[in-house]
């Protein structure tokens, strides 16, 4: 009986022994998350972000996916995971999926063209300004909105923008307009203005030079009496958990991003996106 007392006693310390090991190799693979930097964005909002088929132009395979993601966020991206010394992991998240995604921990920061809101901010944490831009309106080249210098020359006019946006919101400034549902993302909004849905949506300039480029029947326009909007919703941040340990290194790390090169990044996005973005 105290062989077998023994013999049980080995089994069971080796049984507890060997889950520790499995336990412990576990570990040490989750582990490999701090090596990683997780950006989330749509990869839908050219030329901020975009989705194409290949690695070209320095695009960025999206995780769990064939895809690669390429744009202005990724490129700032890109700038940003070298200063931290890791891997950048694209996470491909709908826009409204973004902020649970960061809470959740599925991803360590917004890179996605969004802006530092005080709204937001309650929520989350934000960088430094990675670029700033205005609002315009697009349109379809020959409506009667082609010429339109003032916001008020849409009165009457079916207008839209994307769903949780501030751009949703300052469609109100417009007096006697026929504000539409707000839509989930700018290709939606484009099939739309195509279709005659709606007869303008806004966006950011970028956006806007991206849209008209990509599409000869689009035209953005300026305005020489535009949106009224803060400093903190033309401009456009890193998106970070409250209390992040990485804001400060981020921050250094933007800094060290010229104007004339954050200039010259976006013209390249522009120039380098897929045609049907």
């Amino acid at each position: 009986m105290a062989n077998k007392g023994t013999l049980f006693i080995i089994l069971l310390i080796s049984t507890i022994l060997l889950l520790a090991g499995c336990g412990s190799s576990k570990d040490s693979n989750s582990g490999s998350s701090e090596n990683t930097f997780k950006v989330g964005l749509e990869a839908g909002y050219a030329p901020f972000n975009w989705t194409q088929n290949d690695d070209s132009n320095g695009a960025v395979k999206i995780d769990g996916s064939k895809e690669y993601a390429g744009g202005y966020d990724v490129e700032i991206a890109k700038k940003l995971a070298e200063g931290l010394g890791k891997e950048l992991v694209i996470v491909k998240t709908e826009w409204d999926g973004l902020v649970p995604a960061l809470a959740s921990g599925k991803i360590d920061a917004i890179i996605a063209g969004m802006s530092p809101t005080a709204e937001r901010k309650e929520t989350i944490d934000f960088s430094d300004n990675y670029y700033t831009s205005n609002l315009v309106m697009v349109v379809k080249k020959g409506s009667k909105y082609e010429g339109a210098t003032s916001i008020q020359d849409f009165k009457g006019a079916k207008i839209t923008a994307q769903l949780n946006t501030f751009h949703y919101s300052v469609i109100d400034q417009i007096k006697g307009v026929d504000k539409k549902t707000a839509m989930d993302n700018f290709p939606a909004m484009r099939v739309a203005l195509e279709s005659g849905m709606i007869d303008g949506y806004v966006s950011e300039r970028p956006e806007g030079v991206s849209a008209s480029a990509a599409n000869e029947n689009y035209l953005m326009v300026e305005f020489e009496d535009g949106f009224k909007t803060s400093a903190d919703d033309t401009a456009i941040a890193v998106g970070l958990k409250k209390g992040s340990e990485s804001t400060d290194k981020i921050n250094e790390i933007l800094k060290g991003i010229s104007e004339e090169n954050r200039t010259s990044i976006m013209d390249t996005a522009i120039k380098n996106q897929p045609a049907a973005q």
